[in-house]
């Protein structure tokens, strides 16, 4: 008798598990996000945003580029240690703070002009969108993107080589 209730249990006890896992997963912004141009609506990147010290950080780690594109492109526009350095696997956001609604006070580059902008984001009612938004000097003074979570297990398979 003893054993038939805990195969009933068992079930129950993975289906909620299972559950919290998504919804804590829902309600972060860690984790892997397609980039979408918002001029276009093209998908142009995999980044992985992850915690760090100084708050999360989002690192290129996969790049989708049209036959006539340049396929390894490189940060041309840069300055600094970034400049001319590939833009897969490139740290182009990081001090990311969590705030009331979402995360600010970080820093976003946009590699296609090598401009870095202050940054804020907030994750979109059930955390499968992620509303980036980059500015100079107030809010209303910049664009924002709408990333898309990657579903889970569709993940890249190979991470870009850190730089």
């Amino acid at each position: 008798m003893h054993r038939s209730r805990l195969s009933t249990f068992l079930p129950v006890f993975a289906i909620a598990f299972s559950l919290s896992a998504t919804l804590a997963r829902a309600q972060s912004a860690e984790g892997w996000w397609q980039t979408v141009d918002d001029k276009t609506g093209r998908v142009k990147s995999i980044v992985h945003i992850q915690a760090e010290k100084e708050g999360l950080s989002g690192k290129v780690e996969q790049l989708f580029r049209k036959p006539d594109e340049i396929q390894h492109p490189l940060c041309i526009d840069c300055e600094g240690a970034r400049k001319d350095q590939p833009v897969l696997g490139m740290t182009i956001m990081w001090g990311m703070q969590p705030v009331k609604q979402g995360w600010e006070k970080g820093q976003i580059l946009d590699p296609g002009n090598g401009k870095i902008y202050k940054c804020k984001m907030e994750l979109a009612p059930g955390g499968q969108a992620l509303v980036v938004r980059g500015f100079i000097g107030i809010s209303l003074l910049g664009r924002s993107q709408t990333w898309k979570r990657v579903p889970a297990g569709s993940e890249p398979k190979q991470q870009a080589a850190a730089k």
